[in-house]
């Protein structure tokens, strides 16, 4: 090793075999350029190297489904020629490091992943997730994320409508910050990322190459420790004005059919973009560094090829097009660049001023880079919760109000009201609910968005916790009433060298593959984000589940909120009353302790099925689906969203908690206003089905428990949040 040394290759993140592989593939020792590409390429957040072998099994097929993993997004048909295209993204490592920014990048960089296929972007989505309250950096993480993606999603003018924020202590050194974006275009113009056509010009569009972002993949593909501060370099900066400039000149550009294949320069910029178009094409690619916009001057070309500046992408374009999209960019005052050309060699050249800067094969560093078999272990199965317990005797409605400030419970208004939900016009359903609703432009169709995941369960039991968080999104979607359609993950998990982290992954992959094959709800794209761990100490894992659902008219949806007095509640689904790793065991055993709820999937598509079709003929009036919390919990936050009360009856030979708090899953609750009618049809379909009380007054009752004023519970719910983050 006379020109790269050990130390440097541990800094690029590769080991002494990959070291070897390279060699071999080149049949030479790398210079530092070209080991600086292989570095960012077999990174574990470019190449998938430990995940690729599991994701294989999940499902991504369907009638609807036009284009699956392995495109910058998901696409399913929704009929009429249009198409939904959604993906959800990691940003977490940068967050951590640089909230605003980090949270922000995230934001540009999933919007630019949904109008690469050439769709209008019309909303965001997220899913983040905290320390614990009493850390002392989780307040100024919190306002700098929720400020980025703010900033960011309402000055580029799309709509942030959903997603869910949480708080552990697993999450001290280690935020997630998961951004979904959807976007709807036309069927017959979906621009892929597969580069074509011998000769064809590569094109770099949008803002200039800086220094940010460096290694940023590297750096997301490796456990944070005490002296992660020293990576703050590489978290790229964000401009969402050049970012609106740069949807319109693409779009245009598409419309024109002037483009052969577009990819955003994402993790590892240039280098991913080009070396993935030209793998997928089964082609070759020049580059002459020397034209590539530059914002700083003396760039090196290692700079240049690893750079993960915002706000650019990568064209191919016929040379007979060129001047016609060129016209396009200088329109809307963005660079264009011809810097390049596809080639049959299957090699990427690097020139600068003539000077041949590297030679490197395309597939072994895109589709042919290594892919590892991780040994894994299996989670050992948690010990069942007996019952008890003295603290399983205490007044139901003093467990409720205890729950509803808590944190994972307590209202995140203060989070979305920081967002723009309505920008567009289109935002039917806002945050706040099981799922978000948005009308498809000039058409009755609605989009039903939700991302969900439970994370304790997963702990608990990954196979289990994998179903659940599938069969919650589902959940989510379908007490809207619409029909889910597809999904995409975000699957966050410690470092996959340790083979209980591996075996996390793993376990909950068999169970999201489970779950989207029965319930016919494939999985169209996502992301991996490993080595979330901090010092040895890893997250909870986190498969964190984006889903969209159809609506054939956004007039026939509910929402949770209880529509008006004297109507029926009835649970749909049957009530076990199970109480391992949910809320109120944390609350009682200090820990989430206990097996989580199982999940039958038959019995999730049976329940489900029977609720939208109830909901779509109009003898729902509002649902919601029981899930954190359990049953009392459900109904306190409908009556909340109302400002209406409700009597309950719970069935006398049951423990009061576990009945009130219990996480048994496929539930849902409902009003109507011809409670025979429903219970009827219910029985008649094999569903179990009862009537637990009235939506009436001011204050939700139980029977021989008394009552608690519905303003009161508001007051408890909404006032946590922000009173922790003002300090």
């Amino acid at each position: 090793m006379n020109q790269i040394g050990i130390a440097e290759i541990k800094e690029h993140g590769l080991t002494q075999s990959e070291y070897k592989l390279i060699c071999e593939i080149l049949g030479r020792e790398p210079n530092v350029t070209e080991l600086g590409i292989f570095s960012v390429m077999w990174s574990e957040h470019c190449s998938y190297k430990s995940s690729k072998k599991w994701l294989k099994i999940l499902p991504s097929n369907s009638p609807r489904v036009i284009y699956g993993p392995g495109e910058n997004a998901g696409a399913v048909d929704i009929g009429d020629g249009q198409a939904v295209i959604f993906k959800m993204e990691s940003h977490n490592h940068p967050s951590y490091l640089e909230p605003y920014q980090g949270a922000a990048t995230g934001v540009g960089g999933i919007l630019r992943d949904i109008f690469t296929m050439g769709a209008r972007p019309i909303a965001n989505l997220n899913s983040l997730r905290f320390g614990a309250p009493e850390h002392h950096k989780t307040r100024h993480l919190v306002a700098g994320v929720v400020a980025g993606i703010g900033g960011y999603g309402n000055c580029v003018g799309v709509p942030t409508v959903g997603g869910e924020c949480e708080f552990d202590a697993s999450y001290n050194e280690n935020i997630l910050v998961n951004a979904m974006t959807v976007g709807i275009a036309n069927k017959e113009n979906i621009f892929c990322s597969t580069a074509k056509g011998v000769g064809n010009s590569v094109i770099y569009v949008g803002s200039k190459t800086g220094r940010d972002g460096i290694h940023g993949a590297t750096m997301a593909s490796a456990e944070f420790s005490d002296d992660s501060g020293s990576k703050r370099p590489t978290v790229q900066v964000g401009d969402p004005f050049t970012e609106k400039l740069l949807i319109e000149a693409c779009l245009e550009l598409m419309d024109r059919r002037l483009l052969v294949a577009i990819q955003d320069m994402g993790a590892a910029g240039l280098t991913s973009s080009s070396f993935e178009m030209a793998s997928k094409g089964g082609l070759g690619v020049e580059i002459e560094l020397e034209k590539v916009p530059q914002r700083e001057k003396g760039m090196t070309p290692y700079e240049i090829m690893l750079s993960e500046s915002q706000e650019r992408m990568l064209m191919i374009v016929e040379p007979d097009s060129e001047s016609q999209a060129r016209k396009i960019f200088e329109k809307w005052e963005l660079n264009f660049a011809v810097i390049g050309k596809l080639t049959d060699t299957g090699h990427l050249i690097l020139k600068n001023n003539g000077e041949l800067i590297a030679n490197l094969p395309i597939d072994p560093l895109a589709s042919a880079s290594p892919e590892y078999d991780r040994p894994w272990e299996p989670t050992t199965p948690q010990p069942i919760i007996p019952r008890d317990d003295a603290e399983f005797l205490r007044d139901p409605l003093e467990v409720l109000e205890l729950l509803l400030r808590l944190p994972n419970l307590s209202s995140k208004r203060w989070v979305w009201e920081q967002y723009d939900h309505m920008i567009m016009t289109e935002t039917v359903v806002p945050p706040g609910g099981d799922a978000a609703i948005v009308r498809i432009p000039d058409t009755q169709k609605g989009l039903a968005l939700t991302a969900d995941c439970t994370p304790r369960y997963v702990h608990a039991d990954p196979e289990e916790g994998g179903r659940q968080a599938v069969a919650e999104a589902w959940r989510n979607l379908t007490a809207v009433g619409s029909e889910p359609l597809a999904i995409t993950d975000n699957l966050n998990f410690g470092n996959p060298e340790k083979p209980r982290a591996m075996g996390q992954f793993v376990g909950a992959i068999k169970g999201i593959a489970d779950a989207c094959d029965l319930l016919d709800f494939p999985v169209v794209s996502g992301n991996v984000s490993l080595y979330n761990e901090t010092n040895g100490k890893p997250i909870l894992p986190t498969p964190t589940i984006g889903g969209v659902g159809l609506l054939s008219d956004f007039r026939k949806h509910v929402t949770i909120a209880f529509k008006e007095e004297e109507e029926n509640i009835v649970i749909v689904g049957e009530t076990l009353g199970h109480l391992g790793a949910s809320l109120l065991i944390k609350e009682i055993k200090g820990s989430f302790v206990g097996p989580p709820p199982p999940v039958d999937l038959v019995n999730e598509k049976k329940n489900g099925d029977f609720v939208r079709k109830e909901i779509i003929e109009g003898n729902v009036t509002a649902c919601h689906d029981i899930s954190d919390g359990g049953l009392l919990v459900s109904i306190a936050e409908m009556a909340i969203a109302a400002n209406i009360g409700a009597k309950i009856s719970p069935p006398s030979n049951f423990l009061a908690q576990a009945w009130a708090f219990g996480e048994d899953q496929a539930r849902y609750v409902v009003t109507t206003k011809n409670v025979e009618g429903l219970l009827y049809r219910a029985s008649k379909a094999g569903i179990v089905a009862c009537c637990i009380g009235i939506t009436s007054g001011e204050a939700i009752s139980v029977s021989n428990f008394g009552e608690r004023k519905v303003a009161k519970l508001k007051k408890l719910n909404e006032s946590w949040l922000p009173s922790f983050m003002n300090g």
